[in-house]
């Protein structure tokens, strides 16, 4: 039975959370490579901490030198806005350890004679909607990425100059009947300089809180439920106050535990790997269902073998017990969607730089940009499923 009545909590973690960095820096690697050749494959890991960056992976493509490399790796650490002791883009050692894709993956992956091109990985892979904000997200996720990605922006921009990269947001929700009715508590961590004490540093963030989520749903907030740096102050951070790595914020990346993972990261991936194309395939899917409002909520399964072009299976769950309206809808995706790698890739416009940008603030829920970016968040197929 479902519960009726019940609190939700997820966290969103900035562009200047050391996993994040590691993200922009696989990210920009991926969209370095599809500039030059847009079917590169691309598998890149980085690694942060105190003034070093590890990159480690496999590539098949054109030639990038080392240097030119490491100089975008510099330009993602500034950009971010590391100028700091522990952390500085400008010295902080970089090594760099790409090599030649695995040859029995590109067997099994690449298309040949009669053979379409396979899935780069065996896995699952979900996507997920809901009618709870404007763009189909869940509520507690997309507020906890609104008021970082705001605060980011004012830092940036100067505006906020007593904050630093690093920090974290969490909201909790009470639900009624299935529906978010207001915030219960909300956690904001954040780094800061050293000349700010806690009670500065609350009055510099509530802001934010307040411009991100709707005035109706902070009605009874108490002061004493918005936790800003618990711990009482967060001066060092980013990796010299914790090592990163690439793919270990992917909760963050989706849906904030309002649906499930299939476990694989996105970041650092071409679009050939299913783990990242699938999974905005999914979403793409689910957002068009929901957008045509035949459903509440929607949440698509999809399931690959490495070397295989079609998925093994389609789950579609409409939460509303009507397994007919369910089969339909499968039915009309079958119809409708080439789910294929190489067909998601072409539906989506996948082979093209524009990957970094989504490596903070979420994959999902974000705007369709003019240069594709974001493409499967367009709801264009909407009219396939109110047939």
């Amino acid at each position: 039975m479902t519960k009726k009545s019940y609190l939700f909590t997820s966290e969103s973690v900035s562009e200047g959370h050391p996993d994040k960095v590691c993200d922009r820096i696989s990210d920009m690697v991926v969209d370095a490579y599809l500039t030059k050749e847009p079917f590169s494959r691309v598998a890149c890991e980085t690694l942060t901490t105190t003034n070093k960056v590890v990159l480690a992976g496999e590539i098949r493509g054109p030639e990038i030198k080392k240097d030119d490399l490491i100089q975008k790796v510099r330009g993602c650490i500034k950009d971010i806005g590391y100028e700091q002791k522990g952390f500085h883009w400008k010295n902080c050692d970089i090594d760099i350890h790409l090599h030649s894709q695995s040859a029995d993956i590109a067997m099994g992956v690449d298309s040949k004679d009669n053979k379409d091109e396979g899935a780069g990985d065996q896995g699952i892979m979900f996507g997920y909607a809901c009618n709870e904000t404007e763009v189909l997200m869940p509520a507690p996720i997309y507020y906890s990425h609104k008021i970082l990605e705001l605060m980011a922006l004012d830092r940036k921009s100067g505006k906020a100059d007593k904050l630093e990269p690093d920090s974290k947001s969490q909201v909790t929700m009470q639900y009624e009947n299935g529906k978010p009715t207001k915030v219960s508590s909300v956690v904001i961590s954040t780094q800061h300089s050293p000349d700010v004490n806690q009670a500065q540093v609350k009055e510099i963030v509530r802001p934010y809180l307040e411009k991100s989520i709707p005035k109706n749903l902070l009605e009874g907030l108490k002061d004493e439920e918005f936790y800003v740096n618990p711990t009482g102050q967060f001066i060092i951070g980013g990796p010299d106050g914790d090592s990163g790595l690439t793919g270990r914020k992917i909760i963050v990346d989706t849906y904030g535990g309002a649906a499930p993972h299939g476990g694989g990261a996105f970041s650092g991936k071409d679009p050939s790997k299913v783990d990242r194309s699938a999974a905005y395939a999914a979403r793409y899917v689910a957002k068009n269902v929901v957008a045509s409002k035949i459903a509440d909520k929607c949440l698509i399964q999809l399931a690959y073998a490495i070397g295989v072009s079609k998925p093994l299976s389609i789950y579609v769950d409409l939460f509303d017990d009507d397994e007919e309206k369910s089969k339909h809808v499968e039915k009309l995706i079958n119809d409708n969607f080439d789910l294929s790698p190489r067909g998601i890739r072409e539906m989506l416009s996948l082979n093209r730089p524009i990957y970094e940008r989504t490596a903070a603030y979420g994959h999902f829920g974000r705007k369709p940009g003019s240069d594709g970016s974001f493409s499967w968040e367009k709801t264009d197929k909407t009219l396939v499923f109110k047939k």
